[in-house]
């Protein structure tokens, strides 16, 4: 890069590490103090820059490019969803995609499973309990949770995460059933064991469906209240991807009525918000979007942005570029 140094616009607070490459590389505006910036204003302050580096709850389509300016080349989303971005109204402008795909993997396969054994073991319930101070004594009926020792998880999406979920339940004894728009690879297949099923049958027979499919028009409420009806009323429902796949009314319905046995959501339809009734309910277990939520994994998406940017900006493709 020569002249000018570039213009880089950082949406929100990301890592030092991620920063410090950043202003290597330009001259860097960040909001101070960090805060979410409405519409409006991330359109201002966008204005002439040739890169921005942007978060799953910024909106950028047309409308923002137009605002940014023709100078603008790079688009780097700290996330490996997109949905958040118009990627099509941004190719037509010339301006690079690309997200952290690769380096929140395992982090998110964590609070999968974890989520899944909350729910089953009814672990978030058990401790409420105990927080409450509520009285309590040993027996043999007391909080029983179910075993997933020789149970079918059912995966919705076998990508990724999708595969280090299925690695993960393996290990815990767990049979592995999948479905998606094409099936994996057959080594993919024989290296965990899985049976492809169309999704209708997956959903009638797992004990415990986990989503990792991305948010798209097709898969915005995926999860209605007709698939929640052809579940097993033993079954769980694990929500680790995006909180619109499924319908969170029909959700919290479906828990309150017994037709499914429980569920693990780490993302919801209207972030932050929850709906109230989940809230409510003791077999749900809840968390407040920690999927890719530790040190090392959100410093490796910040760094894996910024080395996007740069890569743009000194005429080379992005190292994770997405096509529409």
């Amino acid at each position: 890069m020569t002249g000018t140094r570039p213009r880089i616009v950082v949406t929100r607070w990301i890592p030092d590490d991620a920063m410090a490459l950043l202003h290597e590389t330009g001259e860097v505006w960040s909001p101070d103090p960090d805060r979410q910036l409405p519409a409006d204003e991330l359109h201002r302050v966008v204005a002439g820059a040739d890169a921005a580096v942007v978060t799953l709850r910024d909106r950028i389509d047309g409308d923002f490019a137009d605002a940014a300016g023709p100078q603008l080349k790079v688009i780097a989303n700290v996330a490996v969803g997109y949905d958040n971005i118009d990627v099509p109204a941004l190719t037509e402008r010339g301006i690079t995609v690309a997200n952290t795909s690769g380096v929140l993997t395992d982090a998110t396969a964590d609070i999968a499973f974890g989520l899944l054994l909350s729910a089953t073991r009814r672990l978030g319930e058990g401790e409420r309990l105990l927080r409450s101070r509520t009285p309590w004594s040993f027996h043999l009926g007391f909080m029983l949770g179910s075993g997933i020792q020789d149970k079918t998880l059912g995966i919705i999406g076998l990508g990724q995460i999708g595969q280090a979920m299925a690695t993960r339940a393996r290990a815990f004894g767990m049979r592995i059933a999948y479905s998606g728009r094409r099936r994996a690879p057959s080594e993919v297949e024989d290296r965990l064991e899985a049976t492809y099923l169309p999704q209708d049958e997956l959903l009638r027979t797992a004990d415990v469906v986990s989503l990792h499919c991305p948010l798209t028009p097709d898969t915005r409420h995926l999860i209605d209240e007709a698939a929640l009806r052809s579940m097993k009323p033993t079954a769980f429902l694990i929500n680790t991807t995006r909180g619109p796949v499924v319908d969170e009314a029909a959700l919290a319905e479906a828990l309150r009525d017994g037709v499914i046995a429980g569920a693990g959501l780490d993302v919801f339809e209207n972030e932050p918000e929850v709906h109230p009734e989940l809230l409510e309910l003791d077999n749900v277990a809840l968390a407040p979007h920690l999927g890719s939520a530790t040190v090392e994994t959100r410093t490796a998406m910040a760094t894996l942005a910024a080395r996007n940017v740069i890569a743009v900006l000194s005429g080379e493709p992005a190292i994770t570029e997405v096509t529409p």
